[in-house]
């Protein structure tokens, strides 16, 4: 019990020093709780709708999450420029004329408030108001903003879809060229090497087994040939006819002999040697043969005598002379065709590996295309629903309304604010002045300080003097607070600037509206 009437005598002492502050504090918060504007705050909601078509049936190009739009619209929405204009087409501030850019926009700012929900999967929404001296600006700026969101979220999509089509447009049209110049590419190859495509390697290849055997069958038949024409010389050598038959014409054996000759030339040509017709033209070609030799020897010295014909012999070493060299001459040219082939043979693998490099590099052109192509149909698509405002968008759910009543200021939680304030304030110094003060004040603290009993303690006992002057100190002091603070607060109102007004720079100064 002691101890609180010990305290309680402390604080009495340190009274006038916390009446001092908790005066002055709670005169200053009347004070600008009187002279604080009437504010009117009109507000607006907004929320992020989604696609009014079904992303099954098509989708939009421009993706952007509804946090993220929103907040791209805020910052949009804040810039320099709009705030200026709107505040200068309006007039909302009280002095629009008497500040500067920079105040217009950080006034602006101060009396515009933007909240979104926050959390891990929010709902897009966000709640726009304005605070103004006039309830019918307040409605105003707000219709502006919305305006301004609206016509910025509208161009924002129109023109990411717009951007994003004319990006697919440019490479589908790119991809074409290129493509097209790819198979001007792949057709002037084809056509300079039409002769060694792997196209056509197949039929080089039967063609090359059929001219080998062509030439193989043309050098058995000049074999053939060449040993017939040794043996009709051999004949003719041996049966002695040959003086005879370079001075005679062809009797009619003779000729028969030859036209059987031309029969069988044919017959080979066609037949192998071991066919039957060709056996049976070689027997007649031998009966002939007999005949010629075993015939009347001075009929054909006669027939010689009288005329200047060709022989027998003459006649078949021509014809077989005539057949070898045909068809030697086709074994050349067959000879010469199958060395191109092989040639062509020989570079077409090389052909083959360009070629390849020519269609794969097609194919993967091909393919950007028809993937820019389905790309630039979806962005078409996406740019008819941005174009018709069929995607997502920002609507309003609460239109700005005017207020019918001021919204600000809360004079009474003010004015009480502050003079608890200053009630704190005032503890916390009686606190610290007896803190800070370490002299004896009671006998206990005579004996922990010195270590010494007393025998007795007296209070110190002022003179009515001292007790007159002390408490008019108080007095003058408590009224000088009571009268200066006001008089400080009218003068500054009427020779500096108005309380409003100042009150007003100080909130968009600091950024909040009471």
């Amino acid at each position: 019990m002691g101890s609180i009437k010990f305290y309680l005598s402390l604080f009495r002492r340190r009274l006038p020093w916390f009446m001092v502050i908790v005066t002055a504090i709670s005169a200053i918060a009347v004070t600008v709780a009187i002279s604080l504007p009437p504010a009117y705050e009109s507000r607006m909601r907004l929320i992020v709708e989604s696609p009014q078509i079904p992303e099954e049936l098509a989708t939009s190009t421009v993706r952007t999450p509804p946090m993220e739009q929103l907040q791209v619209m805020q910052q949009k929405l804040l810039t320099r420029p709009n705030l200026l204009d709107i505040a200068r087409r309006l007039n909302v501030l009280p002095n629009t004329g008497e500040l500067n850019a920079d105040q217009i926009v950080e006034a602006m700012r101060a009396r515009t408030t933007i909240i979104m929900p926050r959390g891990r999967d929010p709902l897009p929404l966000m709640t726009v108001s304005f605070e103004a001296p006039d309830a019918r600006n307040a409605a105003a700026v707000l219709n502006e903003y919305l305006t301004l969101i609206q016509q910025e979220d509208a161009e924002f999509r129109r023109g990411r879809a717009g951007d994003t089509l004319d990006f697919f447009e440019q490479e589908v049209t790119n991809l074409g060229s290129e493509l097209d110049l790819q198979s001007a590419r792949i057709l002037q190859f084809k056509q300079a090497n039409s002769g060694d495509l792997p196209d056509s390697l197949e039929f080089r290849l039967t063609q090359q087994a059929s001219i080998l055997d062509r030439i193989n069958d043309l050098e058995r038949d000049i074999r053939t040939f060449q040993t017939q024409r040794g043996q009709i010389i051999q004949l003719f050598e041996g049966s002695g006819a040959r003086a005879i038959a370079q001075e005679r014409p062809l009797t009619a054996e003779e000729l028969r002999l030859v036209e059987l000759q031309r029969e069988y030339d044919e017959a080979l040509s066609i037949f192998s040697p071991e066919h039957p017709r060709i056996r049976l033209l070689q027997a007649r070609i031998d009966q002939a043969q007999d005949a010629i030799i075993n015939g009347d020897n001075s009929a054909a010295a006669e027939a010689a005598a009288n005329g200047s014909a060709p022989t027998v012999l003459d006649v078949q070493l021509a014809e077989l002379d005539t057949r070898l060299s045909a068809l030697t001459e086709e074994k050349e040219l067959l000879t010469a065709q199958i060395e191109r082939l092989n040639e062509s043979i020989e570079r077409t693998p090389q052909v083959s590996i360009t070629l390849d490099e020519l269609e794969r590099r097609f194919t993967t052109i091909q393919g950007q295309f028809n993937q820019a192509e389905a790309r630039l149909a979806r962005a078409q698509t996406g740019d008819r629903i941005e174009t018709r405002s069929r995607g997502q968008r920002i609507s309003v759910i609460e239109q700005p309304a005017v207020p019918n009543q001021p919204t600000k200021p809360n004079r009474v939680i003010i004015a009480g604010g502050g003079t608890a304030v200053g009630i704190a304030l005032g503890l916390a110094l009686v606190l610290i002045l007896e803190l800070l003060n370490d002299s004896p004040r009671r006998p206990e603290d005579l004996v922990k300080k010195f270590e010494i009993m007393p025998f007795t303690t007296i209070p110190y006992i002022q003179t009515r003097r001292q007790t007159f002057f002390r408490r008019s100190f108080r007095l003058a002091l408590l009224l000088a607070i009571v009268t200066g603070i006001p008089a400080v607060i009218y003068a500054l109102h009427i020779f500096y600037l108005p309380l409003d007004l100042l009150a007003d720079r100080a909130m968009n100064k600091i950024g909040i509206r009471w």
